[in-house]
């Protein structure tokens, strides 16, 4: 019962990050609406409830095992996760701001927009958007599936099978992993999230706190963001939102899906603009070769994923699953649709697999 009245408040968390996201989003397609997608900002919201509900699901109450870190889960996620978020923000105001007020004219979107066009970095060209700048991206992209990964070896490896920590703490280091993965995971969007609506306040003439953002945050979005994403939501909110649901299939088909949104979208995007010249359809950014490369390197990320994290499967279903995953990629990124690919690509690609995992 004690688990219950602490899960709630973690609901009631997500349903409120949800409604803000919305307010934002309604807001920015008022302001904005050519740079805005409000379609993807709508899905976000949808994936912010779904996530909430789903919480409760990933600490079961019947689990006595697990009960001390369902409560763990929550002192982070509802009371850590918050005051790091304040004692950042804090520390830009009484610190930074109160000694040097004049930075809330340096640090204004507007002053990063003129950067964005002395850099000569325009959304409606794609091929002029350098390529060491689309890396940075996709680097950014990559660190939640780099964390899961990190999270899963530890709690496996080291905290079970060097240190032995399970013996004491009563829990193998899956359900270890368990506990860290959705923690880490939905704190870190948390944070995510309060970055984004102390960005996007810009948007409030009497309370806007774009200046509190960090120089070297400010610094990292000059150099890893197109100019039409200072618009919008940063993209690991929603990747790790579509993930969400997906963590209740198997592992493998868990990580095959963040590895093929983050790693199989890098190497299509890298490779069609750094080698690609036979655009496909004729008029769209997107490359022959870009198709490939994305195509070859999710099929090959899946299979190794697979092999690695999953024990139940013969080299065959491993083959035909990894196939599944990088033909359902391929589709998407044929297909081109208005929905932002970083929700699509792990929902898509990790669903399809899922099924197929359990019928075949």
């Amino acid at each position: 019962m004690f688990l219950f009245i602490l899960i709630v408040p973690v609901i009631a968390f997500f349903i409120f990050n949800a409604i803000v996201h919305l307010y934002y989003a309604l807001k920015l397609n008022k302001k904005y609406p050519e740079e805005h997608d409000i379609r993807n900002s709508c899905f976000t919201c949808i994936l912010w409830v779904i996530s909430g509900f789903l919480y409760p699901f990933y600490f079961p109450l019947d689990d006595s095992d697990f009960y001390i870190f369902g409560i763990l889960s929550f002192i982070f996620i509802c009371v850590v996760t918050p005051f790091i978020i304040f004692l950042i923000l804090f520390y830009q105001y009484l610190f930074v701001f109160k000694k040097k007020p004049e930075i809330s004219e340096i640090r204004t979107i507007d002053n990063l927009l003129r950067e964005f066009h002395s850099r000569k970095r325009k959304d409606d060209n794609f091929k002029n958007l350098p390529l060491k700048v689309d890396f940075k991206r996709k680097v950014l992209h990559l660190f939640p599936a780099s964390v899961i990964i990190f999270i899963w070896v530890f709690s496996v490896y080291i905290w079970e099978g060097i240190w032995k920590a399970n013996i004491v703490w009563g829990i193998s280091g899956l359900k270890f992993a368990d506990f860290l993965i959705i923690t880490a995971g939905f704190s870190g969007i948390f944070v995510f999230a309060a970055l984004d609506y102390v960005r996007l306040s810009y948007i409030f003439e009497n309370h806007n706190l774009f200046f509190l953002i960090p120089s070297n945050v400010m610094i990292l979005l000059s150099k890893s963001m197109k100019k039409r994403e200072l618009y919008e939501f940063t993209k690991p909110v929603a990747m790790v939102l579509a993930l969400a649901p997906l963590y209740f299939l198997d592992f493998s088909i868990f990580v095959s899906a963040a590895l093929i949104a983050t790693v199989g979208d890098a190497a299509a995007s890298l490779m069609g603009l750094k080698f690609g010249k036979y655009h496909f359809p004729k008029n769209s950014q997107k490359t022959v070769v870009g198709y490939l490369s994305g195509f070859c390197t999710a099929f090959f990320t899946a299979l190794v994923s697979l092999i690695i994290f999953s024990h139940s499967l013969n080299g065959l279903k491993v083959f035909f699953l990894s196939f599944i995953g990088a033909i359902v990629f391929l589709l998407i990124d044929i297909l081109n649709l208005k929905i932002d690919d970083n929700i699509l690509n792990p929902l898509l690609c990790g669903g399809v697999m899922g099924i197929f995992f359990y019928l075949i």
